[in-house]
């Protein structure tokens, strides 16, 4: 049974594209060259810092982060525009399922701030990885996720776009997994071995959760292998 659904933010809640395109102007390079490199810096197992030190070696994006926040611009800012179309409306069918609705991830304190004054009405918890001390794809960030809310590991669906960062860990703590089609990293991912067996749904949108979800705890087949991502 399933009881909460804990939601990614980047390319699961929030189109990255405005975010990219800010940092790249940051950098000094075009939006396409600082996505290109994003991408390849993940793939290999990188992360955002390290891709801002191959654009501009030497730079340091936790630093960049403080000096704009000090200056009044802070870089991790979300508003109404990022949020994919399918978020508010998915949000509040789960709500109305009676299931709790929440937010984790790789977050500062002040995009976490940011996410719960934009998403008050539909989450009732924003979690951020700067406030617990531990980041994904670490496990201990699932675990900390799962003691903080007052359900069993198993009860606790987590919605993410990548298999190496989201699905894979949050197994590992127990969770119940479900992997969304957006973002150029599920997309080149999709129809890989992992991306294909590791989680308990594959859906191509968040409108899907709330019949999904029902169809589990109503003794379905609980995956989303029939779904209209796999035609």
């Amino acid at each position: 049974m399933m009881r909460a659904v804990v939601l990614d933010v980047g390319e699961c809640l929030v189109d990255e594209t405005r975010r990219c395109a800010a940092w790249a102007d940051r950098l000094g390079v075009p939006p396409h060259t600082f996505s290109a490199v994003l991408g390849a810096v993940r793939a290999a197992g990188g992360g955002f810092e390290d891709a801002c030190a191959v654009v501009r070696p030497g730079f340091d994006a936790s630093a960049g982060r403080a000096a704009r926040a000090e200056a009044g611009a802070p870089q991790d800012t979300y508003t109404e525009a990022d949020l994919y179309a399918d978020v508010r409306p998915a949000l509040a069918a789960l709500r109305a399922d009676g299931l709790m609705v929440g937010v984790a991830d790789n977050l500062t304190a002040h995009g976490a701030d940011m996410l719960r004054g934009l998403l008050a009405e539909e989450t009732e918890l924003v979690a951020a990885s700067e406030e617990w001390g531990a980041a994904k794809p670490d496990p201990a960030f699932f675990r900390r996720l799962a003691g903080s809310l007052p359900f069993a590991p198993g009860e606790i669906l987590y919605v993410g776009d990548r298999w190496p960062y989201d699905i894979r860990p949050a197994a590992e703590a127990g969770l119940r997994t479900a992997l969304v089609r957006r973002g150029p990293w599920a997309v080149l991912d999709w129809e890989s071995e992992e991306a294909r067996t590791l989680p308990d749904f594959r859906i191509s949108g968040l409108l899907e959760l709330s019949g999904l979800i029902l169809n589990a705890n109503a003794g379905g087949a609980g995956t989303s292998a029939q779904s209209s991502t796999e035609g």
